[in-house]
């Protein structure tokens, strides 16, 4: 019930209304250095901070915090640390109990030539992905076959109108995490 109200009216909410947006928005996300090599800044194309990703120091489970431009936490962000699928669980909040989880996303298989990932929201039973990550630089990510956002080269992430914000954002820093951990 709960979801289906947040998805009226052609806008889908995971996080809140509040970072969903009745036009097209495109953002910049931009990693910068820091001793976790986790931390982010996120901006609009005209360089207004939106959000803030820190990264915790010393954490196996390489988690993440996605902070809106006030510096309140949004999500947590963490790995799971033996998962063949390369697993990560988002949180509300600083919280990583499992009362407040929000999704999961991991990849569709085990041995992929081509990234591909799947989002299951936190009531999901089906077996059937939610959202799906489709690309690797170049990503699309699709809410039921239908194309919610694209990441472009650099880091650039358009979003379409209704859909949140801050969920493709910790969507798009999980992607990169992914690539993290690949390269390293």
């Amino acid at each position: 019930m709960e979801q289906q109200q947040r998805q009226e009216a052609g806008t889908v909410a995971i996080v809140g209304r509040q970072y969903c947006f009745p036009h097209s928005k495109e953002y910049v996300i931009k990693k910068i250095f820091s001793f976790s090599g986790g931390d982010y800044n996120v901006t609009d194309t005209h360089g207004n901070l939106f959000f803030n990703v820190e990264g915790r120091y010393f954490s196996l489970t390489r988690k993440r915090l996605l902070l809106d431009a006030s510096g309140r936490p949004l999500l947590s962000l963490k790995r799971k640390v033996y998962s063949m699928h390369d697993t990560w669980q988002a949180f509300l909040g600083d919280s990583i109990s499992n009362g407040q989880q929000l999704f999961t996303l991991k990849k569709s298989s085990v041995f992929q030539f081509k990234t591909s990932l799947d989002v299951f929201l936190a009531h999901n039973n089906t077996g059937v992905p939610d959202f799906n990550i489709k690309g690797k630089s170049r990503a699309t990510i699709y809410h039921h076959n239908q194309v919610v956002a694209q990441v472009k080269r650099k880091r650039s992430v358009y979003v379409y109108p209704g859909i949140d914000s801050a969920f493709i954002i910790s969507l798009v820093v999980i992607m990169d995490e992914l690539q993290q951990i690949k390269r390293a």
